[in-house]
């Protein structure tokens, strides 16, 4: 042993900068056997030739190859074989680049979003313009007193969907413009979920254009909105503006949020000319 050189497991450990448990995790996942093994003690020993495998399993490491592959190329050694994972392996964080791609989107969009309704101004009439948006909805006659009671048209939403859709200040209700123009607003006619330009929706969808809308934020949910709807509808007839659209009610900021009923924001927008 002391011809060979071998270090023992904690000194390879400090070398390489890694956990005991680490280097026992590879010798049982076959990529790592030590030179020898003291069957008194069970110490573990290693040499030159250890070093050169641990030193390529570190390599392959920060190239996330993951050890199943690392343990067939050291089982298979080979410039070509070496080449085919290299080359998976660049496809592979290539396709986990675009995803963090996408969820850096979704982290921008949702932090906008956020500092938006945080900083709301509220039980204001105010003329918007809602720019073009592309939108999942279905027909369905509701009444929710809370956001709970959304969450079988939610459901029906995600039916079928292959990827988990992040919904939180996306889904809204609405109420049709002939019962607008009726002064009926004690149930919606339809939910929607508004998609960002980076979700993918299987299914029905349709792109709205940028329009003009009367809008309203106020401290509460979806079951404190009625008289937002009066004074809405007032402040049209008012200014000779025409409803030109199914309403858009969103809670901005709900329980999914905060647990504090006095941060809750919803909007409504009514469309008009």
């Amino acid at each position: 042993m002391q011809d060979k050189k071998l270090l023992q497991i904690g000194e390879v450990a400090k070398i390489f900068h890694v956990s005991m448990g680490t280097l026992r995790h590879y010798e049982q996942e076959g990529l790592l056997e030590p030179e020898y093994v003291d069957e008194k003690t069970g110490y573990r020993y290693y040499g030159v030739r250890q070093l050169e495998v641990l030193n390529t399993i570190r390599y392959l490491r920060v190239l996330d190859l993951p050890l199943s592959e690392i343990a067939e190329f050291l089982h298979d050694r080979d410039t070509q074989v070496m080449e085919e994972k290299l080359v998976r392996q660049k496809e592979i964080i290539e396709k986990k680049r675009q995803e963090l791609d996408i969820i850096a989107g979704k982290i921008d969009h949702r932090l906008e979003q956020l500092r938006d309704a945080v900083s709301s101004e509220l039980d204001q009439i105010k003329m918007v313009c809602t720019p073009k948006c592309r939108i999942a909805w279905m027909k369905d006659s509701l009444k929710p007193e809370s956001y709970l009671d959304l969450e079988t048209a939610i459901r029906r939403l995600q039916k079928g969907q292959k990827e988990p859709l992040a919904f939180l200040g996306k889904v809204g209700v609405g109420i049709s413009e002939e019962k607008l123009k009726k002064d009926d607003f004690q149930s919606y006619d339809l939910v929607f979920l508004r998609l960002d330009e980076e979700d993918i929706y299987e299914g029905k969808t349709e792109i709205f254009p940028e329009q003009k809308c009367v809008s309203i934020r106020f401290c509460g949910g979806h079951n404190a909105a009625p008289q937002y709807y009066r004074k809405l509808l007032e402040y049209i007839r008012e200014r000779g503006l025409k409803i030109a659209g199914f309403s858009r009610e969103i809670t901005l900021i709900d329980y999914g949020m905060t647990n504090d009923t006095d941060k809750f924001v919803t909007e409504i927008r009514i469309p008009v000319v």
